[in-house]
């Protein structure tokens, strides 16, 4: 997706870590994720390689349109890719509980990848009732120093912490998601072991500057931190979003391709932040949307229209287009 406008969350109900409440009011925008590269007026394409098993694909700005629906265009792409026997993972930045938005549009298994790698989450049971089947927390020890390093490297960074099931942030956050925050509190006591977030993983942390740029800001954050987590951006603001070491959107569906018997050259990507590099190197074949951030378009395989082009349901049908046509030389 891109990316997700980065920071996301509200908080519905908290039940217990079976299933997710439904939301007190729908969500807003998760990214506002504006144009950065004039779109590509026909999709370039890398050379096939082995008959894809799974399509992985990024929402915000990538399948969802800038309005946030899914044109009819692509619900029939989708429908037609599980048809034909591809599968259809949504991998986003997006929390469980603002997935609705998809959850009248998946076929078979279902699965969601949410929070950058950092849920594995299935949609049958409709909005409200999202059930985390694998959940890669970040580790307070790791958040609070990540929070304290970065408070170093760029004074003034304000936080918000997202879980399971709830949204938490500072005092100074901005109002950049339509998101009631459960408690507003120094993220030093959000993250404390008997503070607000106790007895519940933490998913990610985000982290905003008022002044830095974007791209300078995610470089900051990274040297400052090193190892301790993984830290990527899908917002056109100096907005990072911060996960446990190692998760990514790539390695989280490289475990659910494992589990399948998917190999990656099997898999066929799609997106538009600099949170879907991974995932669209990994993939043996990989779109970036017309739309979107320079890196992507460089990093990708191959090239596709713009998100409100339906740049993903073109590239679909023509994979179920070959598909069908190999089936019949069979």
């Amino acid at each position: 997706m891109s990316t997700a406008a980065a920071g996301r969350e509200r908080a519905g109900g908290k039940p217990g870590h079976a299933l997710v409440h439904a939301l007190a009011r729908p969500c807003g925008l998760v990214r506002e994720n504006g144009l950065v590269t004039s779109a590509t007026r026909q999709p370039e394409s890398p050379a096939p390689t082995v008959p894809p098993r799974l399509i992985a694909t990024d929402l915000d700005g990538t399948l969802l349109r800038d309005d946030k629906s899914v044109s009819p265009r692509t619900v029939a792409a989708l429908a037609a890719a599980e048809g034909a026997g591809i599968e259809v993972f949504f991998v986003t930045g997006r929390p469980a509980r603002w997935m609705d938005v998809v959850s009248d549009h998946v076929h078979g298994h279902g699965l969601a990848i949410c929070g950058n790698g950092a849920a594995v989450v299935d949609l049958h049971g409709g909005p409200g009732t999202h059930r985390f089947v694998k959940v890669r927390e970040l580790a307070r020890e790791n958040a609070l120093d990540t929070v304290r390093l970065l408070r170093e490297a760029a004074p003034d960074t304000v936080y918000a912490v997202e879980q399971t099931y709830g949204f938490h942030q500072e005092p100074g956050y901005p109002k950049l998601h339509v998101e009631i925050p459960e408690t507003v509190a120094p993220a030093e006591k959000l993250l404390a072991p008997d503070g607000a977030t106790a007895g519940e993983p933490v998913l990610k942390i985000l982290a905003y500057h008022p002044r830095i740029d974007p791209d300078a800001f995610l470089t900051t954050a990274r040297l400052a931190v090193g190892d301790r987590a993984t830290i990527t951006r899908s917002s056109p603001s100096a907005l990072l979003e911060i996960s446990g070491p190692g998760v990514s959107k790539a390695s989280t569906l490289a475990l659910c391709c494992a589990e399948r018997g998917i190999s990656h050259e099997e898999v066929v990507a799609f997106g538009d932040m600099p949170n879907d590099l991974e995932m669209l190197t990994w993939a043996g074949r990989s779109y970036a949307m017309g739309n979107a951030h320079p890196d992507v378009l460089a990093a990708a395989s191959g090239r596709t229209v713009a998100n409100n082009d339906d740049g993903v349901a073109v590239v679909i049908e023509r994979l179920v287009h070959e598909r069908r046509q190999q089936s019949g030389r069979l």
